[in-house]
């Protein structure tokens, strides 16, 4: 009852991901239209019903462009949970401020990456010509593009890949 479902502006524009349980209380509403099934249905004592994948809302929703949220771990898996000083995937890794807050470096995603507890002790509270350490990669804010929002989810639902790539 707690699968993904995509969730599908009336445009069929992906606009969010919600519960099993969200999508049927959607469906039986008349909020909302199924568009794919691709896991089978669910059984009541009186009635069965079908388990969503995919379902569409009856009205548009207008929104704001969304913005991929700057957060650990958005900025992990930016840099594709790699050290971005010495290129290695530790289990276990913290986020590092280029410049640092000290000398007045920002929270921002052009300012953060992701690094090795030993990178980033071995940086301290230096730039990176003071430490004499490079970056691998420049770090940048990612697209707030469907693929990448919902991409964490498209491994398991692979049926969602031709509603999301499309935007």
């Amino acid at each position: 009852m707690y699968a993904p479902v995509l969730v599908l502006n009336a445009n069929f524009e992906p606009i969010n991901v919600c519960s099993t349980r969200r999508a049927i209380g959607l469906i039986l509403s008349g909020k909302a239209a199924l568009v794919l099934n691709g896991r089978g249905e669910i059984q009541t004592v009186s009635r069965s019903y079908p388990r969503p994948s995919i379902i569409r809302l009856e009205k548009m929703v207008k929104r704001p462009r969304p913005r991929v949220r700057l957060t650990k771990r958005e900025i992990l898996r930016r840099d594709d949970y790699t050290c971005q000083y010495c290129g290695q995937h530790p289990p276990y890794l913290t986020i590092d401020h280029v410049v640092p807050r000290r000398l007045g470096g920002k929270h921002t995603w052009d300012n953060l990456v992701a690094a090795c507890p030993a990178c980033n002790h071995r940086k301290g509270g230096r730039t990176l010509e003071q430490a004499q350490m490079k970056l691998l990669r420049q770090p940048t804010e990612p697209p707030a593009s469907a693929s990448y929002i919902f991409g964490r989810h498209l491994k398991d639902n692979q049926d969602w890949v031709p509603f999301v790539d499309g935007w």
